[in-house]
Order: C-alpha cells, then structure tokens, then sequence
C-alpha cells in the first residue's frame, strides 16, 4: 500500500523534484533532485541565494509551475500531470496565496477582497465560515475597514487583508512569498506574528519564501536552498543564526 502526503502527516511533498528552463546547452537547472515536506500545521521558511531555486519551489509546491521530472503532491493528490482546469481547481480550493505586492483588486472594498476565493469558486461562504471570517477580521484588526477600498488602506492593512483572505477558505497550504518586503520593520513584524499565530493557532500550514533572517526566525523550520538543491533543514533559528548561514553559503558559492 502506498503512503501517503497525509500518512506522513504533510500537506505537500515533492520527490525527486527538477526543473530546468530551456534545453541543450542553454538550459538553466532551477531545482535539481529535491525531495521536501511540508508538515501539517508548521510555519517553514524557504530560504536562499538568489537563483538558488526558492521561489519555483515554492511554485511547483503550489501549483503555480510544472515540473520537468519528479514528482509533486498538494494533499494525496498528484498534482505533477493534472491538465490545467483540474490543477486549478485544486489551486483554489486547497491553496492560499500572499504576496509581497498584496494582490488586492482595487474596485472592492476589504470584505468583498477577503471573500473573493468564494466567489471565484461561485459560492458563498457557509455559516461556518462566516463565523472564520468574522473571527479573522477581528483578529487581525479589520473590523472598522470592511467598507474601505484597498487605497484608503496603509500597507500594513493591505497585507492583513491579503492574510484574511489567504486563510478564510482555510486551505491546505499557504505560500507566502516575501510577505514583508513592501513593509517597515514593525508593520513586517506584525505580519510575520500573524502568519507564525496562523500555523501555532489556527493549524495552517504555512511556507514563506524570503531572503530576510529576521523573517526566517519566526517560522518554525527553516529549509536552505543552494544552486537547485536543498542544503539544510533546520528548527528555529535566532536572525543570527540564518545570517552566519546564509554568508557562508555566498561565500562557498
């Protein structure tokens, strides 16, 4: 009998992954032979140089990229060779997306941003996740912002509403990619405390590309990237810790 993502208590895994852009000799190696999780539950960083094979992990993780060998799972399923309608479908329904650029559709106001996967899987939300709706706004202090358009809103504001709408269809995974680029210090604090309290309170299974150590220390595993290949995988880690890392992975490449 097979085993499978949930069997291992994973919400996606890749094995054997590779990704290679163009042929012949021109041909790039993005990701050459990875094999990863994502646990259930966990905050993990992807971390790593630049060109070192992060964010089309991330992507293929998601659905967003294809492979070019291996293979790729989001739950049980096999997403490796679905066709495009089926992939996203899946896509939809199983993954949450925040991005450093927010992603907001500015012509709506917050509510109608954070119940935008429903309506895009042309249904409204049940009364229990009304209820995870209501919960998620006031937690992440949007209540009185509801009626506001995306630009009446500060980047912080507009990340938290990402955040919401992210989690509101309570997905198997969210990928955040550089979630606090756009943001000052203590805004991208504060959003880093909502997506760690996101995974330690809610249960979500979150993994967050980014480049800045003191993001890095507050998931709770952190997984290195170098030319395509995983190099480390480690628990939490103090922004000193990735840093001395990180250097001296630039200075062996």
């Amino acid at each position: 009998m097979d085993i499978t993502t949930s069997d291992l208590g994973l919400v996606a895994r890749v094995a054997h992954l590779g990704k290679a852009y163009g042929t012949g000799p021109n041909a790039v190696t993005a990701l050459d032979d990875v094999t990863i999780g994502i646990r259930r539950g966990e905050f993990t960083a992807i971390m790593g140089p630049s060109g070192s094979g992060k964010s089309t992990l991330m992507h293929i993780l998601a659905g967003l990229d294809t492979a070019t060998s291996g293979q790729a799972w989001l739950g049980d399923t096999e997403i490796t060779r679905l066709d495009d309608t089926r992939l996203t479908e899946l896509r939809r329904r199983r993954v949450g997306f925040v991005f450093q650029a927010f992603n907001l559709v500015p012509t709506l106001d917050v509510l109608a941003n954070i119940e935008l996967p429903f309506e895009i899987d042309g249904r409204r939300p049940t009364t229990d996740e009304r209820a995870r709706i209501d919960g998620l706004v006031a937690r992440l202090g949007l209540t009185d912002r509801l009626a506001h358009r995306p630009h009446e809103l500060s980047g912080g504001q507009q990340q938290r509403v990402a955040i919401a709408r992210a989690l509101a269809t309570r997905p198997d995974l969210v990928v955040a990619d550089e979630p606090t680029g756009n943001l000052d210090s203590r805004t991208g604090r504060e959003v880093l405390a909502l997506l760690r309290g996101a995974a330690s309170d809610f249960g979500q299974s979150i993994a967050m590309v980014t480049h800045d150590p003191i993001a890095a220390s507050y998931a709770d595993r952190i997984l290195f990237l170098a030319d395509g290949r995983v190099v480390d995988d480690r628990g939490p880690s103090t922004p000193e810790q990735v840093s001395a890392l990180m250097l001296g992975m630039e200075v062996a490449s």
